[in-house]
């Protein structure tokens, strides 16, 4: 057997759902994707007539960054989605054998002198021991979700049900021509992270980029356009107008129920939170003090513009991806009920290092992931 790259795969679906051949087609054409940014890989039996596919899956490159005794590191990372097994060729190992090839290869491939590439990720969605086993260990995968609710309705507490307060800070939206120059200032201020860091562990984060954020709001432009036959506006929502001092997030809407009437399994995610006061490092590890509570109504009021967006295109909730003390408080004003899930079973944020070890314990012991938010996710 063989892993082998190959220009293009496709599995089609149902005749009802989405034509998979023209979304592949779409997302493969993006920024983020064209020019190398997309590989598929295929293992095959060597000695089997016509190649039969045995297992199958694509790796998308990722400009990342490392930070480490007060240094930063330009490097590439590989994120590998769509693993499939044809049914006929499941349980006989060829999925194992395919990811522990597929582990050694990215080791190395679309590396330089200049490049390196230190680690490679996965979401699982079959929980996380199998892909454990193989290398890719377990990351923190937590999100917290609010129902979708109409803006009007949004500014209580439980449920967005209380009364209205007339005082609460609004969001503005985010068109497409906003998102360039905020994601370039995003990638700054996770740079910065070196300053803050401590020299006792090693942190990663994946760049931020508007290429990272537009590939994914690509798929949801094919997808509104397929179900709804008109095209998504707003791609976000921001608080405050003095540069220093914004919040602001990126939209991306998922639609996981082929009826567009129905928004079960819907969801409207929050691809990336930024304060920018603070910076992305000193944000992600804020606790409850007085400094970071003077957030939550600017983040409260972006997801009030969330709620609006996900009610307008029938989605079920609002969901946010290992959220800080402060966003939980933010949800927390408005829906008293809403609680921090741990996943363990879909979208479990797994990494292989392929680094210097200090010692032979779990990755996460030396390694902290930054910004491990949904825009990370293929």
């Amino acid at each position: 057997m063989v892993l082998r790259q190959v220009s293009f795969w496709i599995i089609r679906l149902k005749k009802k759902e989405l034509d998979c051949g023209q979304k592949m087609g779409h997302l493969s054409d993006q920024e983020f994707t064209k020019d190398g940014g997309i590989t598929w890989w295929v293992l095959v039996a060597t000695e089997a007539k016509g190649r039969v596919i045995l297992s199958a899956c694509e790796s998308f490159r990722k400009k990342a960054l490392v930070f480490q005794n007060g240094k930063t590191e330009e490097v590439i990372t590989h994120g590998i989605g769509s693993v499939f097994c044809p049914p006929e060729c499941r349980k006989r190992g060829y999925a194992q054998r395919m990811m522990i090839f597929l582990g050694e290869k990215l080791k190395t491939w679309q590396t330089s002198s200049e490049q390196r590439c230190v680690f490679s990720i996965l979401y699982s969605d079959i929980g996380k021991k199998f892909y454990a086993d193989h290398g890719w260990e377990p990351f923190n995968s937590a999100h917290i979700s609010l129902p979708a609710i109409s803006s009007s309705s949004s500014n209580g507490t439980t449920n967005g049900t209380g009364s209205s307060n007339g005082h609460a800070l609004e969001a503005r939206p985010l068109y497409a021509f906003d998102l360039p120059k905020l994601c370039a200032i995003d990638e700054q201020l996770i740079r910065q992270t070196a300053i803050h860091a401590p020299p006792s562990k090693t942190f990663i984060a994946l760049t931020p980029n508007h290429a990272r954020i537009s590939w994914h709001q690509a798929r949801e432009d094919f997808v509104s356009h397929e179900l709804y036959g008109r095209k998504i506006t707003i791609k976000g929502a921001i608080v405050g107008t003095e540069p220093g001092k914004r919040v602001w997030c990126y939209f991306n809407r998922v639609w996981d129920n082929p009826d567009p009437t129905s928004t079960e399994n819907n969801t409207l995610h929050i691809l990336r939170l930024v304060v920018e006061e603070k910076g992305a490092f000193n944000w992600e590890k804020a606790g409850h003090d007085e400094d970071m509570e003077a957030y939550v109504p600017a983040i409260a009021a972006l997801l009030r513009l969330a709620r609006k967006e996900a009610l307008e295109w029938k989605m079920d909730d609002v969901e946010i991806w290992n959220p800080n003390e402060v966003t939980v408080r933010a949800v927390k004003s408005l829906d008293s009920e809403a609680e921090v899930v741990h996943r363990d079973q879909e979208s479990i944020a797994s990494l292989m290092w392929y680094g210097e070890r200090p010692h032979d314990g779990p990755v996460t012991g030396y390694v902290d992931w930054l910004a491990n938010e949904k825009y990370g996710w293929c």
